[in-house]
């Protein structure tokens, strides 16, 4: 089945999306609402005709449009003005004492959110929350709280006003977060350079790339040389270099000079499209919070009018007050009955933690995997690829003994290292291209975990770390020891990747086990796994090994990521709880494999996604704890007769605002 998207437009409220999501669900396949991003999308062997769809969602919604993905278009937001003249109208009336003018406040007040509960109530049988604040506020006036009626629905209007510019703002923002793609692209054609569309472009275009614009889909440079901005894709700051001959991924900012690349892809198939139709899926699929959040809010809703009634009832009996008394008790309980904030908080707050680790390079695939993050108890990592480049090299040789010269030092030093099968020994070998001699090398020993000794001649000669040799500079990788005398010192670069060290310092220190495995072997492992801190070494595995010794260390209660290169753990990284892939954004295995898509090849960047995940459910935690626990107390002293429809007005649209406003923090992290 195809996937169809579309934008939807004048939903009021999170409840009323999930409404319609769960009554289209009855009719579609797999259909979500998703009110963050006002997007609606479903599956099917057929698409509909925008009017048929429009139709079916007009039957639940009768205010909402679906138009086409591309465009744009404003939602009709509450009007300011009707607001305010339905207000002055209202207290003229109560100042004067004329009930006409109070009606007529209450008409024009009253006239939108009425309008919308009879045509919902009509083709739906719902009630949402105009019903509750239309019977609220009628009720109000029937046992003369005049005043607290105007008052009530005009706080409850200035709520909805001030709530969706505070949504359409946290929108924007995210939105431009993301916004990288170019729009159109400089097509060359003979000595013309004519503007097209992005998505006119075809395989083996020239196009031109001027200074300041964003490259509109991947290609090769066939003239010109520049530096590009790669911020928005791979989440780095620093300039790359570009020449001819070189890859150019889509997004990324030409910051220099002109630059004329043939493209290798359609827009569609390019890089930009790929992260642009993730990140706006990625809060498609739900968290376990969101979906619990809305399993309460079906029950929240109908629980509340069920207790509203039970109050209009038992006070007058239990507590001997008067029937317009308890009426006016329930009819508060009805205002704070609409669960929004509580359904607004959760997507929202993580479609703008989504957002933010796509700015950073950070491309995850829903917020379910933006939930999980936060309680990754263990996450295994492959060496190759992920945490090193597979070799190591000498940088530097600094020598000591002046005695010495370097060539003569080199000799004595890979007449050993030749009989050794360590990765350093290697590396050594690499200094020299002629034949090696080590037949006059004698006693040679191979120290575990220290390095090697041996004899040449009157030579007793030690290579190693600091534990292997005496009198040495610690401040480098491996000495150079003979006959007791410190001779030279060597800088290695091992191939473990930049940061690495400190991504794995950050999971130990929050106690996040950490696992290496690897088709290497048993003494190279270990000597990276020692380097950088890994505790749990598993290797010389095969892919099957890998996936197999995955289920011996999983247990029920956790939450294990992979982290791999994404081209040969496509098994495991589809099997574990999060799968996460470096450097691979241009590989098509790394993004349907994975559920995290690391831009570069930066792994502390895994921390980075983590810090935003504990901070995106810390919000969560805060809007859904002040939501519930202002509702509760509202409803509670409602029962008593001590709080008002003010309240329960705040209760509603100020909490549901707060909450909105509180998200932006994340934006700001």
């Amino acid at each position: 089945m195809k996937k169809y998207k579309y934008k939807i437009m004048n939903l009021d409220c999170a409840n009323c999306a999930k409404n319609l999501e769960n009554e289209l669900n009855k009719k579609l396949n797999n259909v979500i609402v998703n009110f963050s991003q006002s997007t609606i999308s479903y599956e099917s062997d057929k698409e509909l005709s925008l009017n048929n769809l429009n139709k079916l969602v007009r039957e639940i919604e009768p205010e909402a449009e679906v138009i086409d993905i591309n465009e744009e278009r404003k939602t009709k937001e509450y009007n300011i003005y009707t607001l305010l003249i339905g207000i002055i109208i209202g207290i003229i009336g109560i100042y004067i004492k004329k009930d006409i003018l109070i009606i007529i406040s209450y008409i024009i007040l009253l006239y939108k959110p009425c309008s919308k509960a009879i045509k919902i109530l009509i083709k739906s049988r719902l009630l949402n929350e105009n019903a509750l604040i239309t019977i609220s506020c009628i009720g109000a006036y029937l046992v003369n709280q005049k005043m607290e009626g105007i008052m009530v629905v005009s706080l409850y209007l200035l709520g909805k006003i001030l709530e969706e510019k505070a949504l359409n703002n946290t929108r924007k923002e995210v939105k431009n977060l993301i916004n990288i793609r170019q729009e159109y692209a400089n097509k060359k054609e003979k000595n013309e350079i004519i503007k097209i569309n992005v998505e006119e472009v075809k395989v083996n275009d020239i196009l031109v790339v001027k200074k300041g614009e964003k490259i509109p889909v991947d290609g090769i440079v066939i003239k010109g040389c520049t530096k590009l901005n790669t911020e928005s894709i791979t989440g780095e700051s620093e300039l790359r270099s570009v020449n001819t001959n070189e890859i150019v991924l889509s997004g990324c900012i030409n910051t220099e000079d002109i630059i004329e690349i043939k493209a290798t892809t359609t827009y569609n198939n390019s890089t930009i499209a790929k992260i642009i139709e993730l990140i706006s899926e990625a809060t498609d699929k739900k968290s376990k919070t969101e979906t619990k959040v809305s399993n309460i809010a079906k029950i929240y809703t109908p629980a509340v009018l069920i207790l509203a009634i039970l109050v209009v009832i038992l006070l007058p009996i239990i507590f001997n007050i008067s029937f317009n008394e308890s009426l006016y008790r329930g009819l508060t309980f009805l205002v704070i009955a609409c669960p929004c904030a509580i359904a607004i908080s959760v997507p929202l707050s993580y479609f703008t933690g989504i957002g933010v680790t796509s700015k950073k390079g950070i491309l995850i695939k829903g917020s379910n995997y933006l939930d999980n993050l936060s309680k990754i108890n263990k996450i295994i990592f492959d060496k190759t690829g992920t945490l090193t480049n597979g070799t190591f090299e000498i940088t530097k040789i600094d020598i000591i003994d002046k005695k010495y010269n370097k060539d003569e030092l080199i000799k004595l030093i890979i007449k050993g290292e030749s009989l050794s099968n360590h990765p350093i020994a290697k590396s050594f070998l690499k200094l020299s291209n002629k034949k090696i001699d080590n037949s006059d090398v004698l006693d040679f020993k191979e120290i575990p975990g220290k390095g090697i000794s041996y004899k040449i001649k009157d030579k007793e000669i030690k290579i190693g770390t600091i534990k292997n040799c005496i009198n040495c500079n610690a401040d480098a990788d491996i000495h150079v020891n003979i006959n007791n005398k410190h001779v030279a010192s060597v800088t290695i670069n091992d191939g473990i990747k930049g940061n690495s060290k400190e991504c794995i310092e950050y999971l130990n220190t929050n106690n996040i086990e950490t696992y290496m495995f690897t088709g290497d072997s048993k003494e190279i492992s270990n000597e990276i796994a020692q380097r950088i801190g890994i505790k749990n070494v598993m290797s010389e595995m095969l892919p099957t090994d890998k996936y197999n010794e995955y289920e011996k260390i999983k247990k029920d209660s956790d939450v294990i990521a992979f982290v791999g290169d994404g081209v040969n753990d496509a098994p495991i990284l589809k099997r574990a709880d999060i799968g996460i892939s470096m450097g691979s954004i241009g590989q098509e295995i790394a993004i349907e494999s994975s559920d995290i898509v690391i831009a570069n090849d930066e792994i502390i960047k895994i921390r980075d996604a983590i810090e935003i995940s504990k901070y995106t459910n810390k919000v969560i935690k805060e809007n859904l704890i002040f939501a519930l626990a202002t509702k509760a107390i509202i409803l509670i002293l409602s029962i008593f007769g001590l709080s008002t429809m003010w309240f329960a007005v705040f209760a509603d649209t100020g909490v549901t605002l707060l909450t909105i406003l509180n998200t932006l923090k994340i934006l700001k992290k």
